[in-house]
């Protein structure tokens, strides 16, 4: 894979962070701004990636209830977490 130069405009303090943040890992800051530019890009395709498995599944018209959720979401970390919920709300055409 090739490279090729990228102008960015950083504000001073910004500019200060990545500077130290390329000394503390013994790298380039061009390094680190490339590391965290495919982070961010890698996280903004899994988002809309699953923004469009969404938009599939809505489409379909079943869904988990948000009492369900909150309940599910409610017990985390307690001593009885409650398994994931299923779908529980289904188009007139399942019932």
């Amino acid at each position: 894979m090739g490279t090729s130069p990228f102008s960015v405009r950083l504000d001073d303090e910004t500019r200060t962070r990545l500077e130290n943040a390329a000394s503390r890992e013994d790298r380039s800051a061009s390094h680190v701004i490339q590391r965290a530019l495919e982070q961010y890009l890698d996280n903004q395709d899994f988002f809309y990636q699953e923004m469009r498995k969404a938009d599939a599944e809505l489409d379909k018209g079943v869904f988990i209830s948000r009492e369900k959720v909150r309940a599910w979401m409610e017990s985390w970390d307690t001593e009885s977490e409650l398994p994931e919920p299923q779908p529980d709300v289904f188009p007139e055409s399942h019932r």
